[in-house]
């Protein structure tokens, strides 16, 4: 059975720490959970006292686990996996680096087959968001795209208008986040590790939605997939210029790294992504052309690489 797997991120100073030593607080009684983090000092609490309460306390020597060096990061997590064979580990990466390295090395062969990658939940304080010094930072950004849980802690703290813009910014994410909520000394749910969303769906059981004048169908991929960036672009630049198509927007793996691609416009951007959950693509064409979903659906097949 695979341990589940949670990474609490968040810039510096959003309450990281705070939010973990409250969920270790509530664990179920008896079970074995774990915590790995840069250093000791960032956790603030005692490691003995820790292991002998049921959590095992980990650093991984040499700074930041999200630097491209992976290799202390892979050797940390096999040795606790080892001794300590955790029920849940929990992840904290420093709040000057970015996460989706460490989900690459939890997916990455030798590891993939006994953890198992659960939410990643990302703390914002909400009276920062309309701070460029924090909005134009592309780690900032990052963290809150690769969450699945984005939470504004501190929302005591926060004026009802910082928490309406914290809400109205994550209503706009793209893909969208499996859950958003406000909390205060962070009073994380712990439900909140393992929640799944409804927008999760199989490429079999593919989500659509009609209107008078749209009509829009949704795709979601296993992250395993990997698609060739430059077919995808070919087949988004042809939607671009198909009159049924209203708008195109996906995220794909294309390797070890990811792409957002959005059609708008008649114009087809690609850039980078930190999103890592799943491959997923939404399309919009207009109710009365009679698109034929199932050709989108083959046609996406086609931009798979068959040897990844």
């Amino acid at each position: 059975m695979k341990t589940p797997v949670n990474l609490i991120t968040g810039f510096l100073g959003v309450g990281k720490t705070t939010a973990i030593l409250d969920l270790l607080a509530r664990r179920p009684a008896g079970s074995r959970w774990a915590v790995l983090v840069n250093e000791f000092g960032q956790v603030g609490i005692d490691g003995a006292t820790l292991t002998q309460d049921g959590v095992a306390v980990r650093e991984v020597p040499g700074g930041c686990i999200c630097c491209t060096a992976q290799l202390p990061l892979r050797v940390a997590l096999t040795k606790l996996m080892r001794e300590v064979r955790p029920e849940r580990l929990l992840i904290e990466p420093t709040g000057l680096g970015h996460p989706a390295g460490v989900i690459d090395v939890l997916r990455s062969e030798g590891l993939a087959s006994a953890l198992e990658l659960r939410n990643v939940i990302c703390l914002v304080d909400p009276r920062q968001l309309s701070d460029e010094k924090y909005r134009s930072l592309e780690t900032y950004q990052d963290q809150i795209a690769l969450a699945d849980v984005l939470v504004a802690n501190k929302g005591d703290l926060a004026t009802p208008l910082q928490l309406q813009a914290f809400a109205e910014f994550a209503a706009q994410l793209y893909p969208p986040k499996r859950l958003v909520a406000q909390v205060s000394q962070g009073q994380l749910d712990a439900a909140w590790l393992d929640i799944e969303s409804t927008a999760n769906i199989s490429l079999s059981a593919a989500q659509s939605h009609d209107t008078h004048q749209f009509t829009a169908q949704g795709w979601v991929y296993s992250p395993e997939q990997v698609f060739d960036p430059a077919k995808l672009k070919v087949l988004f630049e042809a939607w671009a210029n198909d009159a049924q198509i209203v708008r195109a927007k996906g995220v794909f793996r294309i390797g070890r790294d990811w792409r957002l691609l959005n059609l708008v416009g008649g114009k087809v951007d690609m850039a980078p992504v930190a999103y890592r959950r799943d491959s997923r693509l939404d399309v919009i064409a207009r109710a009365q052309a009679g698109l034929d979903w199932g050709e989108v659906e083959t046609r996406m097949a086609t931009t798979l690489r068959p040897d990844a």
